[in-house]
Order: structure tokens, then C-alpha cells, then sequence
């Protein structure tokens, strides 16, 4: 179902904000970014961080992309969040998107940005971010055709990012499809 303003305006805690995406191409930096806010993460949630993954393109090996930092988190219950926002908060994150069962937070602007995804560690989302990543992790064909595609929106502009995400939805599912993904296999 396509994403409308209203919609996406009640999920996003600083509302809509139009623009450009940037794609950058791989930088052999972006998985020691990764393991320093990893590190950080579990080390300010300790026991409550029950899952952290490097996700999205840049945590694919020569893959262009956003130079931003996706990061999943599997903590318990993000709906519950005096349990860890507070934490998140004091070390720099700063919540994005509030929806049920999902927050998405931000920190690191401008140098060094990331986007903390918190679902429960079971959730089907997480599943799929890790099986979209492991994909393009083995597979130069649909690394290459996502690559394009990213290329080719990022010459738009956008009432928000999300939109550009939601523009790669059919073929990110392609991709999946190509993994042996299906809603029943997670």
C-alpha cells in the first residue's frame, strides 16, 4: 500500500523533511563505524540489547549507499520505552519514527550518522533486513541491480526519505524472492 503524508506524519516524531538522498560509493570505513556504535550499544544497554546488527547497504561489501550506518536492535519490547530510551538518549539518539513494536532513532549528525532500528529480536522485520543484507552479501547480480536503483532515485527529490525507501520496495521483495524469502520461510 503506498505510503501518504498523513499516514507517514503520525509515525514520524519530527514530522515530514524534504529532500535529496546522497549516495555515496563504498567506504571501507563504514564497518568500523558500525562496531564502534555496536560496542557502544552494548554497552550502555548490556543484557537489554539482545541483538545488534549491521543492516542496510552499507553493511554490503561494494555496495553505494546512503553514508549512513543502519544498525538493528532486538531489545524486548520497544513499545516500553522507559526500559532503554533514556540510555539511548544520554549517549545521543534521538527517536525518528514511533510506531508499534518499532522505534527508529537518530544520532551522529553530521559527521558520523546512524539509524538505530529497535525491534523485538524475533520481529519479521529483522529477519528480513538480515535476509536482504545476506543476499546482497552473495549475490554481485542483485547488489549490482540495487545499486542502480538507488543511483537512479536518488536524482529525485523527496517529500521525505522514506518515500525513496518505499520506491525500492518491489524490487528489494524481488531480491528476497531470489533468497528463497516468503513471509512463510522467516
Amino acid at each position: 500500500m503506498p505510503l501518504d503524508d498523513d499516514q507517514l506524519s503520525v509515525k514520524l516524531v519530527h514530522g515530514l523533511r524534504p529532500g535529496k538522498v546522497t549516495i555515496a560509493d563504498y567506504d571501507p570505513a563504514w564497518p568500523g563505524r558500525y562496531e564502534r556504535r555496536a560496542a557502544e550499544l552494548r554497552a550502555v544497554l548490556g543484557e537489554r540489547a539482545r541483538l545488534v546488527e549491521h543492516i542496510g547497504s552499507t553493511s554490503v561489501p561494494g555496495l553505494a549507499a546512503k553514508p549512513i550506518i543502519d544498525i538493528v536492535l532486538g531489545i524486548d519490547d520497544p513499545d516500553d520505552e522507559p526500559a532503554y530510551l533514556p540510555d539511548l538518549e544520554a549517549v545521543g539518539y534521538d527517536v525518528r519514527v514511533r510506531e508499534p513494536g518499532h522505534r527508529c532513532l537518530r544520532a551522529g549528525e553530521p559527521d558520523e550518522p546512524v539509524n538505530l532500528h529497535c525491534y523485538p529480536p524475533d520481529d519479521v522485520e529483522v529477519r528480513r533486513y538480515l535476509a536482504f543484507r545476506d543476499r546482497l552479501r552473495a549475490s554481485d547480480e542483485d547488489r549490482d541491480r540495487y545499486a542502480a536503483l538507488k543511483r537512479e532515485l536518488a536524482q529525485r527529490e523527496w517529500r521525505d526519505v522514506n518515500y525513496y525507501a518505499e520506491a525500492k520496495r518491489p524490487l528489494i521483495f524481488e531480491i528476497l524472492a531470489h533468497a528463497g524469502w516468503t513471509e512463510d520461510s522467516l
